[in-house]
């Protein structure tokens, strides 16, 4: 269905749509041989979606939620891989972006400056295999050195590090004054001690290339450590800025791959002249419905980010609306693409067509941060009133916050 888009959005979607297009042509052959996508990333820079979400006034152009998720979604009709890709760098951008908006804190700004001359592309990699990726612990020790910490660990689907100059981490620092922490840094992926390890064979999104990263005794300054927080506390700077950004933009690259596959099949439907079948009728009038649930609770979420609103429902409350949007989605991406099947026959088993990639690609939302399994708990427990974690709010986040005995 077409979307009500705004003027702006809808001059940002036809750009990305061009660059969608030629993606599609390459995705075959990066999913065949297990590649990434660097020429894709050439034109991504070119157009100018690199600084996508960093303001104007820093030398971006300035979009916000709302304006980014149009853009995801049509590049992920192309080629889901690399939408989900420049996802791990324009959303910690557009983070940033959001919080120096209010702040103007000189950090953030000269972060944002670099993206924009293209001289910073990010990665965020935080998860790490045996433990849940949900922003409260980590495997990865940090341990107190003279200016600074040393990180050792190892981390894995490290989307966007074939490409990456620095990322995000996090490592928990067990000695901390009050109990042990979880640290967020940054690191730079060129430092001494850092390693991205070739370990992506995976069943979809291949061409993402999210290898693992291994982290011998890397140091990070104290001024990069960006933030901290009692280990297994659900943090409202993390809830602000990694939920509030992350699950919306998955949101928007999953129900992309599902739009790209509606697209394809009714292409395909009309040219075999089935258009007037009730059963094809049937089938994709579901999917459409699938996929504009999706984006009525996606822009809906960009409206309650902008305005607020979201922040002002309590921290797990927040997060757990952050993880529908995501469950949602992803969810109903893949019953797109199950259905589809009923109507496109052998077609959708053909490796010489995109279908089979879209199907395969689609299957990885589920388990991406935040799975079905923990977001269905939080949702679940947040709507019984029962208290998963406890929290730190918005009046005690940051470096100083402690333990919050009482939740």
């Amino acid at each position: 269905m077409k979307q009500c888009l705004t003027t702006e959005q809808r001059e940002l979607e036809h750009r990305a749509g061009e660059l969608a297009d030629r993606f599609a042509e390459r995705a075959a052959g990066h999913d065949r041989e297990n590649t990434f996508p660097h020429e894709n990333y050439d034109e991504l820079r070119a157009a100018g979606f690199l600084r996508l979400s960093v303001p104007t006034e820093l030398g971006g152009l300035g979009a916000g939620l709302p304006e980014i998720l149009p853009v995801l979604e049509r590049l992920a009709m192309g080629d889901g891989a690399t939408a989900l890709s420049v996802t791990m760098h324009i959303s910690p951008l557009g983070q940033w972006a959001s919080v120096w908006r209010r702040t103007r804190n000189p950090r953030l700004e000269q972060l944002l400056r670099k993206a924009a001359q293209d001289k910073l592309v990010w990665a965020s990699v935080t998860s790490e295999m045996g433990l849940r990726n949900d922003m409260t612990d980590a495997l990865s020790k940090a341990v107190k050195v003279p200016g600074g910490f040393r990180l050792t660990g190892r981390k894995s689907f490290a989307t966007n590090t074939s490409v990456a100059t620095h990322c995000s981490t996090t490592a928990r620092y067990e000695d901390a004054d009050g109990g042990p922490r979880l640290l967020l840094c940054q690191i730079a992926l060129d430092q001494p001690g850092v390693e991205v390890l070739r370990t992506w064979d995976t069943m979809g999104m291949r061409a993402t290339q999210s290898n693992d990263l291994d982290l011998s005794e890397v140091f990070v300054a104290d001024a990069d450590v960006v933030h901290s927080l009692p280990v297994g506390h659900l943090d409202a700077r993390v809830f602000e800025t990694v939920w509030s950004w992350a699950m919306p933009a998955f949101s928007a690259v999953y129900t992309g791959i599902a739009a790209g596959a509606v697209d394809w099949a009714a292409r395909q439907l009309t040219r075999r002249g089935r258009e007037a079948d009730p059963l094809v009728q049937d089938a994709i009038g579901e999917c459409e419905i699938l996929v504009e649930s999706s984006r009525a609770l996606m822009y809906r979420h960009a409206d309650e980010v902008r305005s607020r609103r979201l922040f002002e429902l309590g921290v797990q409350e927040g997060i757990s609306r952050c993880a529908l949007v995501k469950y949602v989605a992803s969810n109903n991406a893949v019953r797109v693409l199950q259905r589809l099947v009923d109507v496109l026959g052998g077609a959708c088993y053909t490796r010489s067509l995109p279908f089979e990639r879209m199907w395969r690609d689609a299957q990885a939302g589920t388990f991406m941060p935040m799975g079905n399994l923990a977001a269905r708990k939080l949702i679940g427990a947040s709507a019984l009133g029962v208290a998963t974690a406890p929290v730190v709010g918005f009046d005690e986040t940051g470096p100083d916050s402690r333990p919050n005995l009482s939740s």
